[in-house]
């Protein structure tokens, strides 16, 4: 199972949307406060849809405790501000694909202390950055992608449909 972290997350839609995310996929969401938002927020609970029974959602008042909580766990630090391509990190089963908050990103302090941990995802240096839950689902698919997908459906069936025409 893998983990996404979201440090600070300001938007209810977006930490709506990576649930759903993490529900389909089966990974783990862990949220640092403060939190821009109420987690009764009718816009987080209408992003994540009736998804919300299948994701487990873990908060934490700082990373500190939540990296006091799984001392030996491998994080990677989704930046604009990183060397290394997020496709050339080496991702296992049980990592912690860590993101920041949508105005400022993950504190420099942190990105410091952890640079070699620290991945981006390409984009054109016009641009900012990317929307937040976009980023988490590109990082969390090629981590997936990497570890071929366990536990997620490869099935799907299309159903013959007659179209009619309204005249």
């Amino acid at each position: 199972m893998f983990n996404i972290v979201l440090v600070e997350p300001e938007i209810p839609q977006n930490a709506g949307n990576i649930a759903r995310t993490c529900a389909a996929t089966g990974t783990r969401l862990h949220m640092i406060r403060p939190l821009g938002f109420e987690v009764s927020d009718k816009y987080l609970k209408r992003a994540g849809l009736d998804y919300w029974d299948l994701v487990e959602v873990c908060y934490y008042d700082s990373f500190d405790e939540l990296q006091e909580k799984y001392p030996d766990a491998r994080f990677f630090f989704f930046t604009t501000k990183a060397r290394k391509r997020h496709v050339d990190a080496r991702y296992q089963d049980g990592d912690f694909l860590v993101f920041g908050k949508e105005t400022k990103g993950l504190p420099e302090e942190l990105l410091l202390r952890r640079e070699k941990d620290c991945v981006r995802i390409p984009m054109r240096s016009e641009a900012r950055s990317l929307n937040l839950s976009n980023s988490a689902a590109v990082a969390l698919y090629e981590a997936l992608r990497q570890t071929d997908f366990v536990g997620l459906s490869f099935e799907g069936e299309l159903h013959e449909h007659k179209w009619s025409e309204n005249k």
